[in-house]
């Protein structure tokens, strides 16, 4: 389950404003890294339910550290020193600063999100963090505006039953990563209003945009599962007007929530 923001109370609105403010002038000097993609009404809408963003974070970071989240999915991602990585949806950027000591002074991690208030904390935690291999991204819900052929890797952690236009992203992702580039998806095994994508239709929606899966493993310590594709190429990328999306019940025929 992803953890609801905690309420500001009456006596601290100003204050709070004050700072929204001051966060929203730092959000807009964020911007993306490339021209649009394929617009969002060139794609299908999915047959499925999109969970509501509730939360910069999906779970308590000790709980994360104990079952080694991070190494885990760097690990069997294959991700090295080196490399450049994106995490799309990155939130509080639990695994920005991660996959930042991962890939090391001559790599690079894009850290990308569309909620400006969680963009402009990012930001922030970067400059103070001093690490200069990362770069916070402003992208779309359909597109994440990021370098063509620029990536070895991406990640979309606890975030994708959360995507109202996932073919559009899922394509205009592709056409940023580099020939045989690996994209690992993060979730709970349940229905996406619950916060989850079972693993029968996100291989349903994965290969409707083109991409080809490399495996799918459950994760230890309950953080859920790591399912790995590859990208499709720009030759193989399927046209937008030929997606078909996938229907509900490739949700293992659970009731609609």
């Amino acid at each position: 389950m992803r953890y609801a923001r905690i309420m500001i109370r009456r006596p601290f609105i100003m204050l709070a404003l004050t700072f929204a403010l001051a966060a929203g002038a730092v959000a807009q000097d964020i911007q993306p890294m490339a021209p649009p993609g394929a617009s969002a009404d060139r794609f299908p809408k999915p047959d499925r339910p999109v969970a509501e963003i509730v939360s910069a974070q999906w779970a308590l970071e000790k709980e994360r550290n104990k079952a080694d989240e991070v190494g885990q999915v760097g690990a069997l991602m294959d991700i090295r020193e080196g490399q450049t990585v994106a995490d799309v949806g990155a939130g509080n950027g639990y695994y920005v600063f991660r996959l930042a000591k991962r890939v090391g002074p001559t790599g690079r991690v894009l850290a990308e999100d569309i909620t400006p208030d969680y963009l402009a904390d990012l930001d922030k935690m970067v400059r103070a963090s001093g690490q200069s291999n990362i770069t916070v991204v402003r992208g779309e819900a359909h597109d994440p505006r990021l370098p063509p052929a620029s990536l070895d890797a991406a990640v979309l952690v606890h975030m994708y039953h959360e995507v109202a236009q996932p073919y559009g992203l899922l394509h205009n992702l592709a056409a940023a990563m580099k020939p045989g580039g690996r994209v690992g998806i993060v979730d709970a095994d349940d229905i996406p209003s619950k916060h989850g994508t079972p693993p029968k239709l996100l291989r349903c929606e994965l290969a409707a945009a083109g991409y080809k899966e490399v495996s799918l493993k459950t994760l230890k310590g309950g953080v859920g599962y790591l399912a790995i594709f590859e990208a499709p190429s720009p030759e193989t990328r399927p046209d937008p007007a030929t997606i078909t999306p996938c229907k509900e019940e490739a949700t293992r025929g659970r009731k609609k929530q």
